[in-house]
Parts: structure tokens; C-alpha cells; sequence
């Protein structure tokens, strides 16, 4: 199933390192003729980091989707009840996202965004980008895996010399995933 004539809520957490190669794909998105939801963290809206300052990251992709940033916990409640989204994805996806979406807590604006969108038992795609993904968050990473509506971008070790714990995704397959997502299906595979 393409993307076009979809409405895809596309939030970011803070994993600033993978920002520049995830933006140039909502931009893909978009020129597919689906409408973008954009969602930030609190950091991930509000964050000065070595990777680029906040603001330049919040106009490029409101200028990109023509929308404004949900990024306020009562701005992200109504997606689910007024349907504002097909599918959702979290990309980046951060440790400690991933451990509030099992746990299900629901304190920052993509935290709420992902829980308003599961009420409609619409799918959400999850790009895990952590340091402790073989680590501290690998029985969160697998309890998602087996949950329904919960899908992965493939991903693969971050650095696996230096950074031997950290996965990420590879930005090459959201508009696969998501595709695939629709469907209610899993790309295969899942580990590149």
C-alpha cells in the first residue's frame, strides 16, 4: 500500500545524531501525497545539541509539512479521538521512549501521541535508536516485538566497536515499513 492520500503522524524523540538523516524522509513522505502530523519530544523540540539547534530542525519541518509541531501533551491527546492519523511513527525512538511504551506512560507529547493513536488500532512504527538497545532496553525492544500494532524499522548495530550495546535504525526503510506497516505486516528482516 503507498503512502499517498495517508495521514502519518512522524514524531521524533531526542536522539539528535540521527536527525539530519531521518528529516530528508519526512520530506520523501510528503512528495508521496500523504499528509505528515509532525510530533516532537520535549527535547527534541526544545534541545540545542552538537547535531544542530532545535529551532533550525522545527522550521525545516514545518516548512516541510506546512504544519505546526504537536509538541504539548494536551496538543497530542486528540489524535486518536479525532482520527488524525492512519499510522504513526516514532523516528527517532529513543531507550527511554521505547521503556514508556511498555510501561505505558504517557508524560511527554509522543508518548500521549502514540497512546491516542493505539486506540484506533491503527499501526506504529517504532525506529529504535538507543545506546542500550543489547543492553538495559532489550526486554523492552522484545516486549514491543510482541505486541500488537507495534512495528520496527530494520536496524542494525550502531558501532559495534565502540558502541558495541547501540542499535539504530537504518532511515533507508521508513517509507518500506510504513508501507508494510498499512498492512499490518512486518519487513523482513528486521535485523540488517
Amino acid at each position: 500500500m503507498k503512502l499517498e492520500g495517508k495521514k502519518v503522524g512522524f514524531a521524533m524523540t531526542g536522539s539528535f545524531c540521527t536527525f539530519k538523516s531521518t528529516i530528508p524522509k519526512i520530506k520523501a513522505i510528503v512528495e508521496q501525497g500523504a499528509e505528515v502530523v509532525p510530533i516532537m519530544s520535549f527535547n527534541a523540540y526544545e534541545l540545542d545539541t552538537k547535531f544542530g539547534k532545535a529551532q533550525d530542525f522545527i522550521c525545516e519541518i514545518e516548512d516541510i509539512t506546512g504544519k505546526k509541531i504537536i509538541h504539548t501533551i494536551p496538543e497530542a491527546e486528540p489524535i486518536g479521538p479525532k482520527k488524525m492519523t492512519d499510522i504513526m511513527i516514532i523516528a527517532p525512538c529513543t531507550g527511554n521512549t521505547i521503556a514508556k511504551l511498555v510501561n505505558g506512560i504517557t508524560d511527554t507529547p509522543v508518548t500521549m501521541a502514540a497512546k491516542s493513536h493505539l486506540r484506533n488500532n491503527n499501526s506504529l512504527v517504532i525506529a529504535v535508536s538507543t545506546n542500550d538497545a543489547l543492553s538495559g532496553n532489550a526486554s523492552n525492544i522484545g516486549c514491543l516485538l510482541n505486541r500488537n500494532n507495534y512495528f520496527f524499522v530494520p536496524l542494525r548495530q550502531d558501532n559495534p566497536i565502540t558502541k558495541p550495546r547501540s542499535l539504530v535504525f537504518d532511515p533507508e526503510y521508513i517509507i518500506k515499513t510504513l508501507e508494510y506497516a498499512l498492512e499490518k505486516e512486518q519487513i523482513q528482516p528486521i535485523l540488517l
